[in-house]
């Protein structure tokens, strides 16, 4: 049943948005994105409302959801116990932030994405390597075409690197997509064995720092090394700067923190992974990015976490949740969501504004 929503707007700053523009987050903090009405970014709030009913309704359950237009939060809300500041469980969200700390460490020249997988890890590889093994590259692990038919169990495993190294390689490497978690838990590995520094570690000064993240937190192996395939914890306005981050081909607040070609490579098609249209999953494949419909792409989650990115309406949508559809969760932003967009900025409505409020006021999670 619907029952409404925190919507966080300071409204008596509204008056200021027609002088300067631009009204900073809830937070006060410098690095808060700029808070601003739907309407002058060219988003109808009646069109937002019905989009918010909608997914109330039909996402079992909806935790949180922030819509970025031109860079500007236009609507956010958190379904209690949720809040905007408590960080969020992204599970294969992460992926896309392991990518990331990747790409970095390419500029850098610490690696090359066509260097050998087993390069990196000569004391933990198989006596007798097989030819897919020997294959194997670090663009195999991020397109997750690594070679295999199965994915490794790493839970309960002393080394989880000598265990991937360890699985069968039936496919050749690049030829056959599986999405493949330990094949991301490989990637985070390569880049603490090349930087000594863990994921969460090395992308605090290069990407969670100049994005005003507080230090996240980010579960590790028994050996130490980010999971980096999930485990990562952030608030739903972090992910949001981290979309806006891509959407900005990696430009925040005129300094280039990720590569633009980096952007390029890892948010397009780099694989075929199906062929139904209908299917967000079967899109195509980059580096840990999902293509979507609509000309979309996305990281996205495990039970709804989503990151997702629409070049074409210079918007980001967050929405994370706890749901066993995440299909229907993207459909009804196509279906309710993408509708609310318009090229221009639209008449300002008190009214539409003053019922935004009411039916957002006082939402609660049903699990």
């Amino acid at each position: 049943m619907w029952r409404g929503g925190i919507f966080v707007r300071r409204w008596f700053l509204l008056g200021i948005l027609s002088v300067c523009g631009l009204v900073q987050g809830l937070r006060g903090d410098e690095h808060s994105l700029p808070r601003s009405t739907p309407e002058s970014q060219g988003v109808s709030t009646p069109v937002l409302l019905e989009f918010l009913k909608a997914a109330d309704e039909r996402v079992k359950s909806l935790h949180s959801f922030m819509l970025v237009r031109h860079g500007h939060v236009v609507a956010e809300a958190w379904w209690a116990p949720e809040a905007a500041e408590k960080a969020h469980v992204l599970w294969s969200l992460s992926k896309s932030f392991t990518s990331t700390a990747v790409g970095l460490a390419v500029a850098e020249g610490k690696l090359s994405i066509d260097d050998p997988v087993l390069k990196f890890f000569p004391d933990q590889a198989p006596a007798e390597p097989s030819d897919n093994l020997k294959a194997m590259t670090v663009r195999d692990l991020l397109t997750m075409s690594a070679g295999h038919s199965d994915e490794v169990n790493l839970r309960g495993e002393k080394d989880w690197i000598r265990a991937f190294l360890a699985h069968p390689v039936p496919h050749k490497p690049g030829t056959h997509f599986r999405y493949n978690t330990p094949a991301t838990f490989m990637q985070s590995a390569i880049v603490q064995k090349v930087t000594g520094q863990t994921v969460v570690d090395y992308l605090q000064p290069q990407l969670f720092g100049p994005l005003g993240i507080a230090a996240p937190k980010w579960d590790a192996n028994p050996q130490g090394i980010s999971i980096g395939g999930y485990g990562l914890y952030l608030q739903t306005e972090d992910i949001a700067k981290f979309g806006q981050l891509y959407l900005q081909k990696g430009v925040w607040q005129g300094k280039q923190l990720v590569p633009d070609d980096w952007v390029v490579m890892a948010t397009s098609k780099q694989v075929p992974n199906g062929s139904n249209p209908e299917s967000d999953w079967n899109q195509g494949y980059g580096f840990q990015f999902w293509r979507s419909r609509h000309g979309a792409y996305r990281g996205d989650g495990k039970d709804g976490q989503f990151c997702v990115v629409l070049p074409e309406q210079d918007a980001v949508i967050v929405l994370t949740a706890n749901t066993g559809n995440m299909q229907d969760e993207l459909n009804v932003v196509w279906e309710k969501l993408l509708p609310a967009f318009h090229a221009q900025p639209l008449e300002e409505s008190s009214t539409a504004l003053d019922e935004f409020r009411r039916v957002t006021s006082g939402l609660k999670a049903s699990r």
